[in-house]
Parts: C-alpha cells; sequence; structure tokens
C-alpha cells in the first residue's frame, strides 16, 4: 500500500495531519492500533480553550478555530460557538480577569456577579467572571469518530486495529505489512516512548493522569459555554501572564494545598443528553500507577457539588485520562527523512491540533 502521506494514529492529532494533506490533494493512509480512538482525544472536555492560551499554542489555537469551523460544514461535527465562562469567586481572582480583559480586548467581556448567574448555574460566593466568546465546544465523544469518517468518505484509508512496528524514511512497517509513502507523521500521543524511546527521554514526555467523571446534571438546566474557575486560573499561559495570578495560587496553596497538591483544575462542560463532564486532576509520571484513588473523586465531587451550589451529584461515569506531557508544549521531531514525530504535550488537543497540523506539513513537505 503506498501514499504520498502515511499518519500512525488516528486521535486528533493524526486526524488533523491527515484533514490538512487531504486539503492539499495528496493521498492518505492513517494507521491505527486500535479498532477506532479511544484515547485523550475521546476522553477529555470537548473544549476548544482558545482564549487562556499564550504565545505559539495561542496562534495555533486561532489558526484550530477556523479549522474546526471549516469541519462543521465539510463533516458531521456539531461545533457549538458557545465560549467560556470563568466564574470568580475571589476579588483576587476577578483582579486576575481584569488584568485579562486589559490584555486581550475584545476577546473577553467582564461579568457582573447577576450577569454569571444568568449564563451558568452556580453556588454562593460568586464575586464576577468573565465570558471567552472565541472558545469552542465538541461533543468528545464522536467528534473524532466524524471526522474519520469524513476523511474516510474523501477517500483517506484506515487501517484499523493495525500496530505499528518500525517507522523509517518513506515506510511503516505494520501488522498488516508495510505501507509506503513520501511523508510519515508519527502522532501517538504520550506513547511516543514506543516507538522513539531516546527521543522521547530527551524532550522528557511523561504521561499526565487525569480524575474524570460524568455526572448527571443538578439543575436540568442548559449550559452552553464551557465553565472554569479560579483554579483554572493556574493551569493556563494566558492568565499566567496576569501580575495578579500568583495571588491566586497563593492563597489557594494556603486554603487548599490538597486540591493544588493534586492539579485541580475545576471546571466542566454539559454533553448532548445534558449530563455534566466534571475535573480534573493531573498527576504526572512516565509510567502512572495502576490504581485509581478514591480519595480524588471525592475531592472532584465535592467541589464541584460546591460550585454549583448542590450538596451532591450522582455518578454515571469515571474515567481516567491520559495525555502526553512535557516541558514544552508541543513536540516535532525528525528522527529520520521525511519522518516527523508530532505531539501536543500540554494538554490542548482538541484546543490547537487543527493549527499545528498545517505548519507541521508545510514544513515536511517543503
Amino acid at each position: 500500500m503506498t501514499s504520498d502521506v502515511v499518519v500512525v494514529g488516528a486521535g486528533i492529532v493524526g486526524l488533523a495531519h491527515a484533514y490538512a494533506a487531504v486539503r492539499r490533494g495528496l493521498s492518505v493512509v492513517v494507521v491505527e492500533r486500535d479498532e477506532r480512538a479511544r484515547g485523550a482525544s475521546v476522553r477529555n472536555f470537548g473544549h476548544g480553550c482558545l482564549t487562556a492560551q499564550s504565545g505559539r499554542a495561542l496562534e495555533y489555537a486561532l489558526a484550530a478555530r477556523e479549522g474546526w469551523l471549516a469541519l462543521a460544514k465539510e463533516a458531521d461535527v456539531r461545533v457549538r460557538e458557545s465560549g467560556t465562562v470563568v466564574v470568580a469567586r475571589a476579588a483576587d481572582e476577578m483582579a486576575v480577569l481584569e488584568e485579562f480583559a486589559a490584555l486581550r480586548g475584545d476577546q473577553v467581556r467582564l461579568l457582573d456577579e447577576p450577569a454569571v448567574r444568568a449564563r451558568v448555574p452556580v453556588g454562593d460566593g460568586v464575586v464576577g467572571g468573565a465570558f471567552l466568546p472565541l472558545d469552542l465546544r465538541v461533543d468528545p465523544r464522536r467528534a473524532v469518530h466524524a471526522i474519520a469518517a469524513a476523511l474516510a468518505g474523501r477517500g483517506v484509508r484506515f487501517l484499523w486495529s493495525t500496530t505499528a512496528h518500525g517507522i523509517g524514511p518513506g515506510e511503516v512497517a505494520t501488522s498488516r505489512g508495510v505501507v509506503r509513502g513520501r511523508r510519515v507523521v508519527v502522532a501517538v500521543g504520550h506513547d511516543v516512548d514506543r516507538h522513539f524511546p531516546e527521543l522521547a527521554e530527551r524532550r522528557r514526555v511523561r504521561r499526565c493522569s487525569l480524575h474524570m467523571l460524568r455526572v448527571a446534571d443538578p439543575h436540568g438546566r442548559t449550559v452552553d459555554p464551557a465553565v472554569l474557575t479560579g483554579f483554572s486560573l493556574l493551569r493556563y499561559g494566558g492568565f499566567a501572564e496576569c501580575p495578579s495570578a500568583g495571588a491566586v495560587r497563593e492563597r489557594l496553596s494556603r486554603e487548599h494545598a490538597e486540591l493544588l497538591d493534586c492539579g485541580l483544575n475545576l471546571m466542566f462542560t454539559q454533553l448532548p443528553d445534558g449530563d455534566l463532564t466534571i475535573g480534573d486532576t493531573h498527576a504526572y509520571a512516565r509510567t502512572p500507577s495502576p490504581y485509581r484513588s478514591e480519595r480524588l473523586d471525592e475531592l472532584v465531587l465535592a467541589q464541584t457539588a460546591r460550585l454549583l451550589g448542590v450538596p451532591r451529584l450522582r455518578v454515571r461515569e469515571r474515567w481516567r485520562g491520559v495525555y502526553a506531557s512535557a516541558p514544552e508544549p508541543f513536540l516535532v521531531e525528525t528522527p529520520a527523512d521525511g519522518v516527523r514525530v508530532v505531539s501536543v504535550t500540554s494538554g490542548i488537543g482538541m484546543t490547537t491540533a487543527l493549527g499545528l497540523a498545517p505548519a507541521v506539513l508545510d514544513d515536511l513537505l517543503d
């Protein structure tokens, strides 16, 4: 089997490269070890968290926004321009949002307490917030599958349940034989070390494990935007550019040391059936423990219930998300001629992949 481009991995990063190649009129084969994508690309919030990024991540995110909107027209992918509400529950959190609005202009709209409550269901203690209108929402449980189906309809050949054993210039040796291509993109997320261990060690790639849950909506209310909180201000580069962010970290470290130790990013999004995806914690290791702490789920549930202003939440599903993490947010390497290893090593693959892929292909095809 021969094509212009061979992509190893059918998660959002791999599919973004396949999509970018197809738009250039190239033939593509995608090799995927599972019968469908089942990793980070389906275990996330479905949140295009564009505005909170900075630097290259913001550049790729804004380009990816156009890619998502194009896919909404070309594929059976519902993309919602519903934005994000950041809920401030302390004066120092509101100060960060005010500074962020001054930096970003029309990308940020400050909200008073009634305006926050009009947009999202929240409990006591809200002092205000911000609305980020550029952010997007998709259903993470079906978006990548819909993109794969659309690409297959445009001639992309998928080799599902096929393992890549060896990757070199012009070819990929798989469990179904050799697949040849003028260019090869390896987009296997946190499993970079399975194929290129020395590269992964040099780039200090680890696996980030997340505790995430699906709960019944306690309010029976439609929540269009994604919802972030003060804990989120500590996790995104855009907020880190605000001088007041240090005061938020200091206070939360003092008041909620256990929550910062487990890397809590308190947030939620709503699934199409009304349930909420909530989370998430962050733990880093090259080889994560197989054991899941109930204590972390309890913390996420308690904090989300408090945010929503309800005594408890009813859990429908629990899972562990895993993504690649490294000191730099994007890994793009050339282990051999005509081969690129690409991974979003910062947990923002859904946000940036459709912007990153065209830049990688521009370089690869040059």
